[in-house]
């Protein structure tokens, strides 16, 4: 298993958000995905697997556990994706518990689309106008 650690939001080593990135053939079980989230002690782990041609499965795992979506692990997928592991695949669907995300890279760096939440209309108390 190959393992790289990626910092997102900087183009400088040892600064930015790291995380750590592991592209693998099938999605390893979740005891072993958390053992090795605890093991890198990174806020996040992700694990990548490709389903097809800039097609992905991607879970993250803190040392405390699966996480349901995790914008900087993402960009460091799509960095190692992009740079090493599917060199040159110009847009990335990753299929995630959050739903499907995509990445794209750009001059000075990627774009990345978050999964529209749902909303719930919440009307206006008279403790919340005082508040204000």
């Amino acid at each position: 298993m190959i393992q790289y650690i990626a910092d997102a939001f900087t183009d400088s080593l040892f600064a930015g958000n790291p995380a750590a990135v592991l592209p693998c053939r099938e999605m390893p079980a979740p005891e072993l995905m958390q053992s090795i989230a605890i093991e890198n002690n990174y806020s996040e782990t992700a694990f990548v697997i490709k389903r097809g041609k800039g097609d992905y499965d991607l879970k993250w795992f803190t040392p405390g556990g699966e996480v349901e979506l995790c914008g900087h692990a993402t960009l460091a997928t799509s960095f190692v994706l992009h740079r090493f592991a599917d060199k040159g695949v110009e847009e990335m669907r990753f299929h995630t518990l959050s739903g499907e995300l995509i990445v794209r890279p750009c001059n000075d760096g990627y774009t990345m689309d978050f999964p529209i939440g749902s909303y719930k209309e919440i009307p206006v108390t008279k403790g919340i106008l005082s508040a204000l």
